[in-house]
């Protein structure tokens, strides 16, 4: 028995409600399924967390995962898969599992299932990312306002399924001048973010030295943790960010931007990054 793959959308009936009037219509919604990621070293395979998220760059979302919770190393990953050994054959295709060159895999990140919205990161402080030899990023590029004051439109005109449903979360990465390298999607923005950094691991692209990431919610301590680990100078969000995440940015030299609105935003930290010509700052 085979199993269909999801999709990032389902279809369902709904009932519409305006004044007095009711009518029945179908409708979009984003897809949120489990998904659980195996690591399966020197012929052992355990399961190291699970989370909801939306299917789709599964692979990468699991990749990414464990590079950000510092359980693998880009030349230790050998292969990703689905993984065939799963009870029902429904679940085909929410089971992942990481095959790395080591003596044993890692033990669980956590136990139990997590939310998407509330990030499946192990780290709690600042004292623990440094022990996890985390180094701060690697000084430069800088971006102009201009540039950055066009991202949230680029970002939201690559949304395909967001477009559809308007149920996501996205992340964006893009060059300093403000070219889309890749956007990926999730009713999770933590597992958007792994899904990208996934994306460049599995194609040999870290780190991120020299991009731009942009967050459609809002940035988090999570969120600027997994851009140190994945090497990204820069972090904005459409958003608040929160006071941990200025904390992380400031440690690790992140240019930390929230507030990315129309022709405004707040910079947080790493304001050397940033290009305003012909704009006079102003003491506050």
């Amino acid at each position: 028995m085979s199993a269909d793959r999801p999709g990032p959308s389902t279809r369902a009936r709904v009932w519409t409600l305006e004044g007095d009037i009711e009518v029945r219509r179908r409708d979009t919604l984003v897809t949120e399924e489990p998904l659980e990621i195996r690591v399966s070293a020197a012929g052992v395979s355990r399961a190291v967390s699970t989370t909801m998220r939306t299917p789709g760059a599964d692979f990468e979302l699991a990749a990414g995962f464990l590079h950000a919770e510092g359980l693998v190393e880009p030349g230790s990953l050998r292969q990703v898969s689905y993984c065939a050994d799963v009870d029902k054959p429904d679940q085909l295709f929410n089971v992942v599992t990481v095959e790395i060159d080591a003596a044993e895999p890692p033990e669980p990140v956590r136990t139990g299932l997590v939310s998407s919205a509330c990030g499946v990161c192990g780290s709690g402080s600042l004292d623990e990312l440094r022990a996890r030899g985390l180094a701060p990023v690697a000084p430069g590029p800088t971006v102009r306002a201009e540039t950055l004051y066009g991202l949230p439109d680029a970002l939201r005109a690559a949304q395909g399924v967001f477009a559809a449903t308007g149920g996501l979360h996205a992340a964006g990465l893009f060059t300093p001048s403000g070219e889309l390298l890749a956007v990926r999607e999730d009713v999770g923005r933590h597992n958007a973010v792994d899904k990208l950094v996934g994306w460049a691991l599995l194609a040999g692209r870290l780190p991120l030295a020299g991009t731009v990431l942009l967050v459609s919610g809002r940035a988090g301590y999570e969120i600027v943790q997994k851009a140190v680990a994945a090497g990204i100078p820069v972090v904005a969000s459409v958003s608040a960010p929160s006071s941990l995440a200025v904390a992380v940015a400031e440690d690790f030299g992140v240019t930390l931007v929230g507030f990315l609105r129309g022709r405004r935003c707040n910079v947080y930290a790493g304001r050397e990054r940033l290009v305003l010509p012909g704009l006079a700052a102003a003491a506050g």
